[in-house]
């Protein structure tokens, strides 16, 4: 911490600034700072012996030129800085002179005039709406013009069956009317009898008809003139269609009957055909279900003959089964009793084993103590002759011994030669 200060105050002071020194120094330790700072900056101490210390490690001009007289410029400041923190320590309330600061004033503006309330818009009314027409629910009064037009046809129409076609109910006196229009169509007199009925079962056709197409629904329709001339126009073309015919017919026409009876003959022998095909296929169908009845039967049988040979096969193939099984167990009782008897005779032959182990035994022992008795008996003999050595070498022992020496004369001498 000290070195840093020290670097601070050498070469950063000016940089700095002494305020901003001064503050940092205030924010450490008050004691030391006031010791480090009155030793730093002690004039005589920066003149003596810290500038030689200096002086040894740099140019002794560069020291005074560049350290020693900056710290000296700052020392009289240091000294009421160090006086600060004295005081500080001595617990005495330091009067520091505190700059003016500067009041701001407001500006001097215009206050704006209060924004003037609008006037609210009248709410539009709703247009007032027109009634629903009583026509709406009322029919038409172009329904009630068609059906007077439609009654004052039907009423002209029946006017005009009445007067065309009274020959038709065949009263007495209406018969000569008829056979003069028969006469003028050129008519033969055999048909009258069935013209009538026919007349009658054709107007009735042709009125039922015309009726079933004039059918109006319930819903009512507004129909405009063009509509009512079209439906007047198609009633007099289908009234004059039907007289062509009924005049074609008079005239000599071919009566249909034929060619319905006819129609009807080949429709019933399309019919006979068509029932004849289907039996046909009834039958093609009853046939191929009694051969698939057949075949199935064939296939059931089949299958059962198929099960007889499996279980015949099954069964000879358990006989004989049952037959080896049988075989086996038969060598096996068989391999049994020779183990067993295998054991018996292997127990015989261990008993005759040991009984031959024992005899051997017994005549190894005896050859053994025959022999120990045989060496022991060589022994005492050794020892007895031993005995008997010693005993004659104690007695020669004990006779006296001569001590002069015999010469003999003849003796040769021992000279190496």
């Amino acid at each position: 911490l000290l070195i840093v200060i020290c670097y601070l105050a050498i070469f950063q002071l000016e940089e700095l600034g002494f305020q901003h020194f001064s503050r940092i120094v205030k924010s450490l330790d008050t004691a030391k700072m006031q010791k480090f700072l009155r030793f730093f900056f002690n004039a005589m101490y920066l003149n003596t012996w810290i500038k030689d210390e200096w002086s040894q490690l740099y140019d002794s001009l560069y020291v005074k030129e560049n350290w020693i007289d900056p710290l000296l410029r700052w020392q009289p400041k240091v000294q009421q800085l160090i006086e600060q923190l004295t005081d500080k320590l001595n617990n005495r309330n330091t009067t520091v002179k505190t700059s003016t600061v500067t009041q701001p004033k407001e500006f001097n503006l215009t206050v704006p005039r209060p924004r003037a309330i609008p006037i609210p818009l009248p709410i539009p009314g709703l247009e007032k709406r027109l009634p629903v027409p009583p026509t709406t629910y009322k029919p038409p009064k172009e329904k009630k013009q068609l059906e007077e037009i439609k009654t004052k046809k039907l009423q002209k129409t029946k006017k005009t069956n009445d007067y065309q076609f009274g020959c038709a109910a065949m009263k007495p006196e209406k018969g000569e009317v008829c056979c003069k229009i028969l006469s003028y169509l050129k008519i033969s007199q055999e048909v009258v009898p069935f013209l009538a009925p026919y007349l009658d079962v054709v107007w009735e056709l042709v009125l039922r008809q015309y009726f079933e197409e004039l059918q109006i629904d319930n819903i009512p329709i507004k129909l405009n003139a063009a509509a009512i001339l079209r439906e007047s126009a198609l009633y007099q073309r289908k009234k004059e269609q039907e007289l062509k015919r009924i005049e074609n017919l008079l005239r000599g026409a071919r009566d249909p009957s034929e060619f319905l009876e006819w129609q009807k003959q080949m429709r019933g022998k399309d019919l006979e055909d068509q029932l004849a095909e289907i039996e046909c296929r009834r039958l093609q169908g009853k046939l191929s279900h009694e051969e698939a009845v057949l075949a199935h039967q064939n296939v059931i049988q089949e299958n059962k003959k198929k099960a007889d040979l499996m279980r015949e096969k099954k069964a000879e193939l358990m006989h004989q089964y049952a037959e080896k099984r049988l075989q086996e167990q038969k060598e096996m009782r068989e391999l049994v009793e020779q183990v067993v008897e295998g054991h018996k005779n292997a127990h015989q032959a261990k008993i005759k084993l040991q009984k031959y182990k024992q005899q051997i035994v017994q005549e190894v022992c005896e050859e053994n103590r025959e022999l120990l008795r045989q060496a022991l008996e060589e022994e005492e003999e050794k020892l007895r002759k031993r005995c008997e050595l010693i005993q004659q070498i104690r007695a020669i022992e004990s006779l006296p011994s001569l001590r002069h020496k015999f010469v003999d004369l003849t003796e040769v001498s021992s000279n190496g030669v």
